[in-house]
């Protein structure tokens, strides 16, 4: 197979298709099976497919050779002609139950679920103890949402896994479980799969299966593995930061997240998540520079921007604020959770006409939240304004009828 081979990797295709036809004139057929499977490993379907004509001119009745055909033309997007093949397989065939299994997948691939667990039922109507066929329904009802039939299915494939070998059933019933949430069920399993090959996926998934349980520390322990393993797993450093965060280890939280953006430095939650963890260490300045990072990258990022607004507000870093909202509207991004921020930054600068636009335009989006409204009737009273501070009173006693202060301030 070796001169097939050179012309495959060499791109030579008028060379391979004259070595094809000598072949076709002069190999036996059973080599000229193995060239078919070889073809197709290298992805030169089109010739796969030109032997198993050949083959199917000589053994007409040869199902195996109408299902092989069939399956190159689904991976050629020829649906037609496959299907056209995978009918005709006589029922009394022993590759019945296979061709059924294509039709499945076939069907699954186009999302006919019914249909393809229709064509899979009757392949184990046939062959009720094949594991092929009930791994394949296992693989149905996981992509159709039905976890726990799933689950029944891949563990009862446990005790005759050596018939699947391509597949690590431990590793795909850790996949079922977290898939229906069940992680406590998927822990067992990821570590089974551990034992045999520590990989980065496994090692993530098992971590983040283990923090959904609240097993804080084994989800550090499997994440500084997959780190070391793969500095480049950028998803392993938010969850190890948020891991830490658990655990309350902020400094050790705070620097697995500035690992992560000196890994990745335009994933705007690493610096959100960095800002955060800096607020809780009490690090303003810190946080302030993390969450403009964030907006610098999204300025449209409004997690980043409420949460600075908020720092400013809270800090009374009123100029710093108000230059952020005229940053934002330059670059066409308003957003009116802003407005109660600006209202009271404008109000302690002292710029009472700035602050009344702006409590009205919060007014309009904000008549649920009753701290601005508070702030609003006050601000109202002291300008002088009653009527409108009447007005905010009564849909403060609307949302407060226990609370007496709206109602002694209406007297």
């Amino acid at each position: 197979m070796m001169p097939f081979i050179r012309a495959m990797e060499e791109g030579d295709i008028e060379k391979l298709g004259a070595l094809i036809e000598a072949f076709l004139l002069a190999g036996n057929p059973d080599e000229q099976y193995e060239l078919a499977d070889l073809l197709a490993q290298y992805g030169f379907l089109q010739e796969a497919v030109q032997v198993l004509d050949h083959l199917h001119y000589l053994f007409p009745e040869e199902s195996q050779l109408k299902i092989d055909q069939a399956q190159l033309y689904l991976e050629m997007d020829k649906e037609d002609a496959a299907l056209e093949l995978l009918t005709t397989v006589d029922k009394s065939s022993e590759a019945y139950p296979q061709a059924l299994l294509t039709l499945a997948d076939y069907y699954q691939m186009i999302g006919l679920y019914e249909v393809a667990e229709q064509k899979i039922n009757e392949a184990i109507g046939i062959l009720p103890n094949e594991p092929l066929l009930l791994y394949a329904k296992g693989e149905l009802l996981l992509e159709t949402g039905r976890y726990l039939e799933a689950a029944r299915i891949m563990e009862d494939l446990i005790p005759v896994k050596d018939a699947i070998p391509a597949v690590d059933l431990s590793l795909k019933l850790a996949e079922i479980y977290s898939a229906g949430a069940a992680y406590e069920e998927a822990i067992p399993y990821y570590e089974e799969a551990l034992q045999k090959e520590v990989a980065p996926d496994v090692l993530f998934h098992a971590s983040y299966a283990s923090f959904q349980v609240q097993h804080y520390e084994t989800a550090v322990k499997h994440l500084e593995s997959l780190l070391e393993i793969d500095p480049d797993y950028f998803s392993g450093y938010m969850l190890l930061a948020e891991t830490y965060a658990m655990l309350e280890k902020n400094e050790e939280a705070l620097k697995a997240i500035t690992d992560g953006i000196a890994r990745d430095e335009f994933e705007k939650e690493y610096y959100l998540f960095a800002g955060k963890i800096s607020l809780k260490l009490g690090r303003v300045k810190e946080a302030e520079s993390f969450l403009r990072e964030a907006i610098v990258l999204d300025p449209e990022y409004m997690d980043a921007i409420f949460i600075l607004s908020s720092l400013f507000s809270s800090e009374e870093m009123d100029e710093e604020l108000i230059e952020l909202y005229e940053t934002l509207k330059e670059q066409h991004f308003e957003w009116s959770s802003m407005y109660p921020f600006i209202a009271s930054s404008y109000e302690r600068l002292e710029l009472y006409d700035e602050a009344y636009a702006f409590y009205k335009l919060a007014y309009t989006e904000h008549k649920e939240d009753a701290a601005f409204l508070e702030k609003y009737v006050y601000f109202l009273l002291e300008e002088g304004k009653r009527d409108e501070a009447l007005e905010v009173v009564a849909v403060l006693q609307k949302l407060q009828p226990e609370n007496s202060t709206w109602f002694d301030l209406v007297e």
